[in-house]
């Protein structure tokens, strides 16, 4: 059961070596595909690659609109001859055990499966901080919070992908949503991964800003503190080439003080609001 892995990219810089490199030991090959970074993003994964030839697929796409953004996602489908593919964004970062668990249920079990869906800490701040759980608007099944659907069957009959970014998803030969299809064939496997979507993700924020809908991604958030004894995924640890980031910055006092303004609003609206939002 090969498995192979989609990540499309513009501008990632401060995390795309630790979400590449913290799966590339259990991926059989992983296809970045760039839509005009203008940051460190290509020199990074170039960096992977020269280590890692036979697995990394480097490709670049040129600027992309939310609606080409999804012709990119059909187009990777296409060209995927894995039996199963992730996806992996360039600020996700998995911890070893987490990957090992799902790539190894896959390979075993992954012919009676459609999906498999993971939870996830939504880092908010710094690494040392992540968004409450009631901050998770993500329905599945019955279950609702930080969670997403990571893996999917390639074989699941008619299977492509539609939608403009930010809500684009992937569906049947039926038009059925996959995280709707069968609840026998879809698993959720307590093997989380960590999500820097709301944080600064290429050298600057000028530099997000140049990515189609990044603007509002950046929060202001007072977020809950991992304990002392925590435990971070283990490519944090990995010697890293000198253009990489440390992630073990932490926040400003610019932040802090607008983050304590803001948060307690957010978390107002959050058990209040009598209307949910789909997509981004």
């Amino acid at each position: 059961m090969q498995i192979w892995a989609h990540t499309l990219v513009k501008n990632e810089e401060r995390y795309i070596w630790y979400a590449i490199m913290s799966v590339i030991d259990y991926i059989d090959k992983v296809m970045v595909w760039d839509t005009g970074s203008t940051d460190g993003t290509m020199k990074i994964v170039e960096s992977i690659k020269k280590r890692y030839p036979e697995k990394i697929e480097l490709k670049e796409c040129g600027e992309v609109t939310p609606e080409k953004y999804t012709v990119l996602r059909q187009k990777m489908l296409d060209r995927t001859n894995s039996d199963w593919f992730m996806i992996l964004d360039g600020d996700e970062v998995w911890w070893d055990d987490s990957i090992r668990k799902v790539t190894e249920f896959v390979r075993k079990k992954g012919k009676g499966y459609d999906t498999i869906v993971n939870p996830y800490f939504n880092i908010v701040g710094d690494i040392y901080h992540f968004q409450e759980e009631a901050a998770g608007m993500y329905k599945i099944g019955k279950r609702k919070g930080h969670i997403n659907v990571r893996f999917i069957n390639r074989r699941i009959p008619g299977l492509y992908t539609t939608r403009p970014h930010g809500q684009h998803g992937y569906f049947d030969g039926k038009d059925l949503i996959i995280q709707e299809r069968d609840a026998k064939k879809r698993i959720f496997l307590d093997a989380p991964y960590m999500h820097f979507t709301n944080m600064v993700r290429s050298s600057s924020r000028e530099m997000d800003l140049n990515v189609p809908k990044r603007k509002g991604k950046l929060k202001y958030e007072i977020g809950d503190r991992f304990p002392l004894d925590f435990f971070y995924p283990e490519v944090f640890f990995q010697p890293s080439v000198k253009i990489i980031h440390s992630p073990w910055l932490r926040n400003s006092a610019k932040y802090k003080i607008v983050a304590a303004i803001e948060t307690p609003l957010r978390r107002f609206k959050r058990r209040f609001a009598f209307f949910e939002k789909s997509g981004y």
